[in-house]
């Protein structure tokens, strides 16, 4: 969750419980003060259960440990929650406890309250974890997909041509066309930006700059500028230099394998 989802998560639970403790007995400026103080314990526990129980030892097999501190959190959290009541019945109430509606002098309201928050806020992150997780697929399926293909088909010349992935050597970008270069074939250009195109291409083709993709089975030689294919050579820019090395560097090594 970023920041500002952070945000409205908390400024809508603060909205639905002053409205709850609130509008039960028609205290609603009661209610917004008793949910303010109420509010850094609810986030705090959530928090700390969500981002830091749940990963550091659920999720890693640490169920003993994970089930004990559980009892911990839920005790700190009562204590307070209780100290929450105390400071409401000073303030709130000036120390005349039948001022407080019965929701808010309850212990008992208060746990379930608060641990409701919090397992509201578990189901987002599982949610989100779990459409992270789909999309994550999904691209991998994609990448899959694109790996096995062997043949693109592009418009050249007002005909289609159907190219072999393997024979391609590099792709320059021409503005809004492209000249595709082959290693034992004469180039052919074609309508089509380079983004569009690239997002076409298996894993083996890498962006360098701008305006080249190169096919990295050709690469004989690379420096921190330069590559060269057989006996072509492309500069690397400076915005795809950190990705374009690491790759390069990452295909050398598996190349020596």
């Amino acid at each position: 969750m970023k920041f500002k989802h952070h945000l409205q998560f908390w400024i809508a639970i603060g909205i639905i419980l002053t409205l709850v403790f609130g509008l039960t007995y028609n205290e609603l400026e009661k209610a917004f003060f008793f949910v303010s103080f109420l509010m850094p314990v609810a986030i705090a526990t959530s928090y700390f259960f969500n981002y830091f129980l749940v990963p550091v030892y659920l999720l890693k097999g640490f169920y003993v440990r994970f089930f004990i501190y559980l009892l911990y959190t839920i005790i700190v959290s009562l204590y307070l929650e209780m100290m929450v009541v105390t400071f409401s019945f000073i303030v709130l109430a000036n120390y005349n406890i039948y001022q407080l509606t019965p929701m808010m002098r309850s212990s008992f309201t208060l746990a379930v309250t608060v641990y409701c928050v919090v397992f509201i806020q578990a189901t987002i992150l599982l949610v989100n974890q779990l459409r992270a997780r789909s999309k994550e697929l999904a691209e991998l399926k994609l990448e899959q997909e694109k790996n096995q293909q062997q043949f693109l088909s592009v418009r050249s010349n007002r005909q289609n041509h159907q190219l072999k992935l393997d024979d391609i050597s590099h792709i320059e970008s021409l503005s809004d066309y492209l000249s595709i270069y082959f290693v034992n074939a004469k180039p052919i250009t074609t309508k089509e930006t380079i983004s569009s195109f690239q997002e076409m291409l298996p894993s083996n083709f890498l962006r360098i700059h701008r305006s080249f993709i190169i096919n990295m089975n050709y690469v004989t030689h690379f420096s921190s500028t330069k590559v060269n294919l057989n006996d072509v050579e492309l500069t690397i820019s400076r915005s795809y230099k950190e990705v374009a090395l690491n790759v390069l560097q990452a295909n050398s090594n598996e190349s020596a394998f």
